[in-house]
């Protein structure tokens, strides 16, 4: 790589990464506040909540580089125009293919990192945070810690706690089971705890009481006990049924799912989609280098800047954006449209090539004239 290649690529590398850096903890801030009820409701502690947290930073990676690599461009071409530096460059013979191999590059680079990230780091994140949230928000010792309070376990259980002794022992317990909407039972007890049973959590209560009343009559009938099982099994949901969202899943899953599946049967349009916009997104970093490139270095020098070609630059790339996500949506519905995801990325991206490699022909003899021009005065 020569000289002036190496110069420019340095600050396409550092300015990608700066921006990556600034927008991925400007989205981790934005949409780490949805989780902070877990905190609030479940109890978990702040390492937990940004271990986390941190398993969204491939999917965020993932969407952020492609975008932070055209800003960089666009600031970094915009500044050589300025400083008149690309036109060192073109009066000593650079073409336009050398003027953008820095960018091409780095554009590479992006792609290779993007597939890394959405073939294998973003799924296995997805799949940790997935399991440790679902652990979370199935974890009715946790909910069964907040003392004082009134906590409504599934749909028919509503469990009060007094206190929490520091052997972890239960104190003052109160269950309300409706789950039977003719005969409701209200468990009352001096203290409890919560045990986990292959067939799920269990609340067993000691020196209380059952009141159960009958729907039909309003007769009520008192049971008195030492010792009593509540069953929450079915209030949970096993691992084995949990079943794998497309951004939890690998790209072998997306394009082939289980056909014994009836869930995957039912999202195999979903899947599917998902899998295609997997294999294509990561060349979105190539098309928006390609778009900033036809933008800054296919026009001709101007004083007063280049504000018109940057902003038609920036609404191309919002235009592609929005018809990825509307290709993916409509592909989800209707397979035939699959194809669309990948030429809303390589037609874009083509034609932007042709125009940083062969400037309009309309270019040149207006260039000329002006060079006529300059040489009768």
């Amino acid at each position: 790589m020569k000289g002036y290649s190496r110069y420019i690529f340095k600050q396409l590398l550092v300015t990608t990464l700066f921006v990556t850096f600034c927008l991925t903890c400007a989205i981790w801030l934005t949409q780490s506040l949805r989780y902070i009820e877990l905190i609030v409701n479940h109890g978990i502690s702040l390492g937990t909540f940004l271990e986390l947290t941190m398993l969204l930073m491939p999917s965020f990676l993932a969407v952020v580089t492609p975008i932070a690599l055209f800003s960089a461009v666009m600031f970094t071409y915009n500044r050589l125009w300025m400083d008149r530096e690309l036109i060192v460059l073109r009066s000593v013979g650079v073409s336009q293919l050398g003027l953008a191999t820095p960018a091409l590059a780095v554009a590479l680079i992006v792609c290779g990192a993007s597939y890394a990230l959405q073939l294998y780091l973003m799924p296995a994140s997805f799949q940790v945070f997935k399991d440790m949230e679902f652990a979370i928000r199935n974890n009715f010792s946790a909910l069964l810690l907040q003392e004082g309070k009134f906590n409504t376990l599934g749909e028919g259980i509503t469990v009060f706690v007094r206190a929490r002794a520091p052997d972890g022992e239960l104190l003052g317990i109160l269950v309300h089971d409706s789950r039977q909407k003719d005969r409701p039972m209200t468990y009352i007890a001096e203290r409890g705890a919560l045990v986990s049973t292959p067939s799920g959590p269990r609340v067993v209560l000691f020196n209380g009481d059952r009141q159960q009343v009958e729907r039909s009559d309003g007769r009520l009938s008192m049971l008195y006990f030492t010792r009593y099982n509540i069953d929450l099994g079915q209030l949970t949901e096993s691992f084995e049924s949990h079943w794998r969202r497309p951004q939890e899943r690998f790209l072998g899953d997306l394009l082939y799912p289980d056909p014994k599946s009836k869930a995957d049967q039912y999202y195999y349009g979903q899947l599917i989609a998902e899998g295609n916009q997997r294999l294509s997104s990561p060349f979105y970093a190539v098309t928006f280098a390609l778009i900033g490139l036809a933008a800054l270095l296919s026009g001709d020098f101007n004083r007063r800047g280049q504000t018109f070609r940057v902003l038609a630059a920036i609404v191309a790339v919002v235009v592609l954006q929005a018809a990825a996500i509307a290709t993916v949506n409509m592909a989800s519905r209707n397979l035939l449209v699959l194809p669309l995801i990948h030429l809303n990325v390589i037609v874009p991206g083509a034609l932007a090539a042709l125009y940083v490699l062969r400037p309009p022909r309309w270019r040149l003899p207006r260039a000329i004239d002006r060079a006529a021009a300059a040489e009768q005065a």
